[in-house]
């Protein structure tokens, strides 16, 4: 286990020390104060855009409140005068748009992370069994047992990191439902959650390669990069006889499982470690890798963001070697890259052509989450244009 970092700070004219939290990797603040219920919400604006962080001795509810005071003031020039949500019809397809510069992304990503850093300022003090020793704390002993494992000592983290695991805590009990797969789909914390539909109903009505079907009980299929393990469980509802469900981080590895055991498709899913590729070859390899070539600073982000598109061309050119005479390999992948002027088309069929690849087909759709209308959205033209596709692909 990774030892914690600490975090100081003066308290009763003495220095006191605890271990810092932090699921985004977030260094431990070098300045702390101590605040509570009496503190102006400019005062702690003031002192979070600075660099200090404030260190809640109040109510907890209040502490609440003050991380939405500072949002509020945090967001107010972003927002201006402008709505929050574009009233678009979006089943009007979109004119393809020119990209927009990479500086513009860049610049987005700067800010979302300095808009994190200033939230991730207002800090909580935990016990060593998870418990917050403040007026009116919720229980969250088991939403933080589920996010860090066994505590031994108390800690200091982030209020906002807290609502994020309390937000994931409630997302696993409850499940999301996925209405191609007709069941619900339990996401751990820090395992990206199916809440994007599109690549799933994708998935959910491609036709299956003929080496898939030709012996359908010997049929093998690889998921490749599982998350929570909803492709290895869909392509299991449409009968495929055996899927192995390969994935590299251990708590996407602890989800895909109790997710599979939950829907009762042991029998047909096997969830395996894997770096990339499981050993062997299969009729059917899916894929579904971060859309976005730049670096993540948390490990939810790690769906999303892909340095270098490594997993991208990892799983292209490996493709080759892991496909059945006559298998296919389908990438599921948003274009979204293309519209932020971080990667071009012909930069991806270059890929695909240098691993020895061909494309059968390419069936796309429109994402119609709640970000696409979002007028204020920095990233609101490229978002209005993007399309998320699965190539067909097989060996030349």
């Amino acid at each position: 286990m990774t030892e914690l970092p600490t975090v100081s700070w003066r308290e009763e004219g003495e220095v006191r020390t605890a271990l810092w939290r932090s699921g985004s990797g977030l260094p431990p603040p070098k300045r702390v104060v101590i605040a509570d219920d009496r503190m102006k919400a400019d005062v702690a604006y003031h002192l979070a855009c600075e660099g200090t962080a404030i260190l809640w001795r109040g109510d907890f509810q209040n502490a609440r409140q003050q991380l939405t005071a500072l949002v509020r003031r945090i967001d107010a020039p972003r927002m201006g005068n402008k709505p929050s949500v574009a009233k678009a019809d979006m089943s009007t397809p979109v004119a393809p748009s020119l990209p927009l510069s990479a500086d513009v992304f860049h610049r987005y990503r700067l800010m979302q992370s300095q808009r994190a850093r200033t939230l991730g300022m207002l800090l909580l003090p935990f016990d060593a069994d998870f418990r917050i020793p403040l007026r009116r704390a919720p229980d969250v002993q088991q939403a933080c047992a589920e996010a860090y494992g066994t505590a031994a000592l108390p800690f200091i983290a982030s209020l906002r990191e807290l609502l994020g695991i309390i937000g994931a805590h409630e997302w696993r009990t409850k499940g999301i439902e996925v209405s191609a797969l007709g069941a619900r789909i339990h996401p751990h914390y820090g395992v990206f959650a199916p809440i994007r539909s599109e690549y799933v109903d994708l998935v959910a009505t491609a036709p299956l390669p003929p080496a898939l079907l030709e012996i359908p009980a010997r049929g093998v299929a690889f998921d490749v990069g599982t998350g929570t393990g909803v492709l290895s469980a869909l392509l299991a509802k449409r009968g495929v006889a055996h899927i192995v469900a390969a994935e590299r981080d251990p708590r996407a590895l602890a989800c895909a499982r109790d997710n599979i055991a939950a829907l009762k498709l042991g029998a047909q899913v096997e969830v395996r470690q894997a770096e990339l590729y499981p050993d062997g070859c299969a009729a059917l390899v899916v894929c579904n890798p971060p859309w976005i070539p730049a670096r993540p600073v948390s490990s939810l982000e790690h769906a999303v963001y892909d340095p270098e598109s490594s997993m991208l061309r990892g799983f292209l050119n490996g493709l080759v070697a892991h496909l059945e005479p006559g298998g296919e390999g389908w990438l599921l992948l948003s274009d979204l890259a293309e519209h932020l002027g971080l990667r071009t088309r012909p930069e991806l069929l270059a890929l695909i052509d240098a691993a020895g690849l061909i494309v059968l087909d390419r069936i796309e759709t429109r994402p119609h989450h709640p970000r696409v209308a979002d007028v204020s959205d920095p990233l609101y033209v490229a978002r209005q244009a993007e399309v998320t596709s699965l190539w067909r692909l097989r060996a030349r």
